[in-house]
């Protein structure tokens, strides 16, 4: 496993289990838009191996410190990043480099060099994101709820446009060319969100009531959307990961199959019969709980119109239509939508179930990986052995 992978399931856990729920904005999936932004302007960029190791490095512990504080969190996350690093061995010059980097990512900092001006570019890539709006409302909903920092929603757009018009800037080339236009598109839109909230009777009759219903309903939305995409990503990182040890293990056995055991038979190698025996047996048991942790749980796929009423079904869960008659599902879905409050609680529903199987493939993968590590362990200490038998009863 690589010092990038380590990072990024040291930082998962981290994130999971130590920062508040609170952060809607400064979470997990805002560290892997920020670790792909900078592999991707580090890409363009020219970077050398070491160089794209240390800005992505960087990119995946810049806002660890979240963990421990609020106040001055990049100090925090250089000190979280510095004790991993140096539990992994990893080169203390290099560690320097990333430390740098991250503190470059403080308020009101001016890059020296290419790497800060990417990570500092990688950490506001969503000023150019069409959903930049959206993505600012958990920022105000983090605020309200960690710092107690509470603004209206014209004080919020005024903010972020000038933020977007004035303060800010792209440094490298390649942010520069590819999203100063989104982010001046952003500008706009804010300018006229701003327009159209500081002139509610401009927009109709009842505008103004409906702009007060709706306050919050674009952050519950977006707070869904990235909740359910980071989850989803997340369950693709588990089968990714236990698709590895499935070739890995597949490789393993062939081997096993087709070089060892054909010569188990002759009296010079009985002395190899149990280590490849401990062997095959790990790269079995690992291959059953990969499957194991990737195998998806077929239901019944139907459902009645009284559970539908009782909101006693998911009814967004493919297991739990798939079955059904389309006009059944439609008025199903048509029921649902009479409701944003039922709405809601539909996409909460199916949030907890996805955690639930989220939580199941990342306990099955927790054990294969261990399976693996200690088959691999014994294997090698059973050769060691095997040989060192046969070599005394040589002598």
């Amino acid at each position: 496993m690589t010092i990038i992978q380590k990072a990024e399931n040291f930082i998962f856990e981290l994130f999971k289990d130590k920062v508040s729920k609170d952060h809607l904005y400064h979470n997990f999936h805002h560290i892997i838009r920020v670790v792909e932004a900078a592999t991707e302007i580090g890409k363009a960029s020219d970077l050398n191996a070491n160089q794209l190791e240390i800005v992505q490095l960087a990119a995946w512990f810049h806002d660890a410190g979240f963990s421990v504080s609020n106040d001055l969190h990049e100090q925090h996350s250089v000190k979280i990043a510095e004790d991993f690093l140096s539990k992994e061995g990893y080169p203390s010059e290099k560690i320097t480099e990333v430390k740098r980097i991250i503190l470059a990512t403080e308020h009101h900092s001016q890059p020296k060099d290419i790497l800060e001006e990417i990570i500092l570019d990688a950490d506001t890539s969503h000023f150019a994101n069409e959903n930049y709006i959206g993505i600012a409302e958990l920022l105000k909903a983090e605020w309200e709820a960690t710092l107690n920092l509470v603004y209206t929603d014209s004080e919020w757009a005024i903010i972020n446009r000038n933020l977007l018009l004035n303060e800010h800037r792209y440094y490298t080339n390649y942010a520069r060319t590819h999203w100063n236009a989104g982010k001046e598109a952003n500008i706009v839109a804010l300018q006229k969100r701003l327009n159209k909230l500081e002139n509610p009777e401009e927009n109709g009759k009842g505008k103004k009531k409906e702009v007060k219903d709706d306050r919050f309903s674009r952050a519950i939305d977006t707070m869904f959307r990235v909740t359910l995409n980071n989850h989803t990503r997340l369950s693709e990182i588990a089968d990714s990961k236990a698709n590895i040890l499935l070739s890995v293990n597949a490789i393993i056995i062939s081997i096993i199959l087709g070089t060892l055991v054909p010569k188990l038979d002759s009296p010079s190698n009985m002395h190899l019969i149990y280590p490849t025996l401990v062997l095959m047996v790990f790269s079995v048991t690992t291959v059953i709980f990969a499957i194991l942790s990737t195998q998806p749980k077929v239901t019944e796929g139907t459902f009645t119109k009284e559970q539908v009423a009782n909101r006693q079904v998911n009814i967004l869960f493919f297991g739990n239509f798939h079955k059904m008659q389309l006009p059944d599902f439609e008025w199903a879905m048509n029921d649902l939508m009479q409701n944003r409050e039922e709405l809601y609680n539909a996409l909460t529903r199916d949030l907890y179930y996805l955690g639930l199987v989220l939580d199941r493939k990342y306990k099955l993968l927790r054990i294969t990986y261990m399976i693996f590590t200690v088959g691999i362990i014994l294997s090698m200490v059973a050769f060691i052995w095997a040989f060192a038998n046969i070599e005394i009863a040589a002598n």
